[in-house]
């Protein structure tokens, strides 16, 4: 399955089935990425939701290669404990050589491995044939749903999941997402297959959960409801601002700079206001 640049190794992932709970949380940036570097996460994943998040799109589908690799490269620099999977967007794997090239892409960028939604098998071998693992991706594929809505809520949707994500465990998948089933299609998944799944909006029978990071940290006004954010961030920046627009115009001084070395960056590791 190839070789990873840092944390687990997509052998490793795929072998914690059983054991290991697998926690995911996305990052498009930088900052985020050194953080949660330091969290303890099994993964990291540059997701095509960076869309919606961080380029203030309506879908995943305006999201292009090169947006993708732009991000996955800021992640990498921010990246050196966990293992970092990226998204393939949408209309960049619509056939095997296609999928491989784009996964090269990705790589290059400095993803540990990709993800793609739905059972594509051929594109699925083609990528682990090239050496770069394979996240697969079942239940809800925001690039190609015209609803966001829950999946397999009858016998033969969930049936065709169900067999969605065995074929890609037969392909050679590594883990498997499962997005916005009931909780008794993500157990009955999570059983038949040997890759452990992730799960998001499908209860906890999933062998690991993902969140995006915006809707954990309360960075979004209006999380969707399966989730509980764990901080009010967009809150807290709107307060910032507002008192710092406050300060100015009452003019209220700036602390004082503290005593600073000769040699030392004024701007420490980050980069000056242009």
């Amino acid at each position: 399955m190839g070789c990873t640049i840092s944390g687990l190794s997509a052998e490793r992932i795929r072998a914690a089935k059983g054991g290991r709970r697998l926690a995911m949380l996305t990052a498009y940036d930088h900052p985020t990425a050194m953080a949660l570097d330091g969290a303890g996460l099994d993964l990291i994943l540059v997701g095509d939701s960076l869309g919606q998040v961080e380029l203030g799109f309506d879908s995943t589908r305006p999201v292009t290669l090169a947006m993708m690799a732009h991000h996955t490269a800021a992640v990498r620099r921010g990246v050196t404990r966990t293992h970092l999977v990226a998204d393939l967007p949408a209309d960049t794997y619509r056939t095997p050589e296609e999928a491989v090239a784009s996964a090269r892409a990705l790589q290059h960028a400095g993803a540990d491995s990709v993800k793609l939604e739905g059972a594509l098998i051929p594109q699925v071998r083609a990528v682990i044939a090239a050496g770069i693992p394979v996240m697969g991706h079942v239940g809800l594929l925001p690039q190609t749903a015209t609803r966001m809505r829950r999946q397999g809520t009858t016998a033969d949707s969930a049936a065709a999941i169900l067999a969605d994500a065995r074929a890609l465990d037969a392909a050679g998948c590594y883990a498997i997402v499962v997005e916005a089933v009931d909780r008794e299609l993500t157990g009955a998944i999570t059983r038949a297959v040997d890759a452990p799944t992730i799960g998001i909006a499908s209860g906890a029978e999933a062998d690991g959960q993902v969140l995006v990071i915006a809707d954990m940290i309360g960075l979004t006004p209006d999380p969707p409801p399966f989730v509980s954010p764990r901080l009010r961030v967009f809150d807290d920046i709107r307060a910032a601002g507002a008192e710092f627009a406050a300060e100015v115009r009452g003019g209220i001084e700036p602390p004082p700079a503290p005593a600073m070395a000769p040699d030392r960056s004024l701007y420490g590791s980050g980069a000056p206001v242009r």
